[in-house]
């Protein structure tokens, strides 16, 4: 059930691991941004995710100019052009400390460099995965899914980590430096990977493609409510809890979703997507009811590490389901939609959360979360429910 690489595919694996590096930009400022505009700029828990929250809102808004341009200019074009953007946002950090600016200015810059994020991500997300996609064939749809999860989580599980150590001992302008050099690294990687020709064929309105998918994307939108709030509070939640690491609670989210990938990801390809997805629902739902009442570190290590590892397949088990609902000139575009309502998920639920933190304190905001993937289930459970009578 593993996915490891044959031959043929180390292409793929040169673009998984071009996604790693690129993806860092993401993944270095995730826990550093809350500390820095908390108790370096004195905002308080709302700009925490307004700032964090308006790169996916960036993101969700893009998705659509994404996936035309992957399936219609060509994917590699499209991922290039999102690495340069995320790199690009390590500029507007660094001159957010150098330049001799009061904290109103300086979470400006933070906001403007969040935006040109949102749009590099939605193009290196959408370019990436429909690069691989149009190299590997729709029938390992699943596989190209699996192994970009697992090089961005794993991102993330290392970015975490070594962003706060870098903040910590070289200052916030350091971090923007490296996150400018990221881009470096993947293009070395996957450069001179080759192109591929857009398809030919009827092109549909972005909007009669959501319409298709409306409702596999909000399963996916439902279960990225934990993500988001794991991403956004857990370094003031493990600060008000005095526990201090808290850059290890992403770390074990990211490493248990990438073992999952590893030696799990095969199969949505070989089985029902929505029955994986129902299963991994199940388990994300129990890590966030732990994380939620965790009396003590390792115990909120764990509900990290149970919510990753249920995360880890359900974008690529209902985002097989969805590649099948399209003409194949349109995948990209329907990888774009799709995304986007995790997007949407990640980009509401971080300003939802700051403003109900005060009334709720952020143990409640795991729970909630976790009703959220509850509702999540129900929907997945009626896909099977249909699919079933279908047969």
């Amino acid at each position: 059930m593993n996915t490891s690489p044959t031959r043929s595919q180390w292409p793929l694996l040169r673009l998984a691991t071009s996604m790693f590096f690129s993806y860092m930009t993401v993944g270095l400022p995730l826990a550093v941004i809350p500390l820095f505009i908390y108790q370096e700029l004195g905002y308080n828990d709302i700009w925490v995710g307004v700032v964090v929250g308006i790169q996916f809102l960036a993101t969700v808004l893009t998705r659509g100019y994404a996936g035309r341009l992957a399936d219609q200019q060509g994917a590699k074009r499209t991922t290039l052009q999102g690495m340069l953007a995320c790199g690009l946002s390590g500029l507007f950090c660094l001159l957010a400390v150098i330049l001799p600016l009061g904290p109103a200015c300086q979470i400006s810059l933070l906001i403007m460099g969040r935006l040109v994020l949102g749009l590099g991500e939605s193009q290196l997300l959408t370019g990436n995965l429909t690069w691989g996609m149009r190299l590997a064939g729709a029938e390992h749809a699943g596989k190209v899914m699996s192994w970009n999860g697992m090089a961005i989580y794993g991102s993330l599980a290392v970015g975490a980590p070594l962003g706060l150590m870098i903040y910590q001992h070289l200052g916030f302008a350091a971090l923007g430096g490296v996150i400018m050099l990221l881009p470096c690294i993947s293009l070395l990687i996957s450069g001179t990977v080759k192109a591929v020709l857009p398809l030919q064929g009827r092109w549909v309105s972005f909007w009669s493609i959501l319409r298709k998918i409306w409702k596999m994307g909000a399963i996916l939108a439902l279960q990225g409510i934990g993500f988001a709030v794991i991403s956004t509070f857990i370094s003031l939640y493990f600060a008000s809890n005095q526990w201090g690491n808290a850059g290890l609670a992403l770390t074990a989210f990211g490493c248990a979703f990438v073992l999952v990938r590893i030696f799990f990801g095969g199969l949505p390809d070989k089985f029902n997507g929505y029955r994986i997805a129902q299963i991994s629902l199940s388990i994300e739902c129990v890590g966030l009811v732990v994380l939620g009442f965790a009396p003590e570190f390792s115990v909120a290590l764990v509900g990290a590490a149970l919510t990753g590892m249920g995360c880890s397949l359900i974008y690529p088990a209902i985002g097989k389901e969805v590649v099948k609902t399209v003409e194949p000139q349109m995948r990209g575009t329907a990888l774009g939609g799709y995304s986007a309502f995790q997007d949407i998920a990640y980009g509401i639920t971080g300003p939802l959360a700051g403003m109900t933190v005060a009334y709720i304190h952020y143990r409640g905001i795991y729970l909630a979360a976790a009703v959220a993937v509850l509702l999540a289930i129900v929907m997945t459970s009626i896909f099977i429910g249909r699919s079933s009578y279908r047969h």
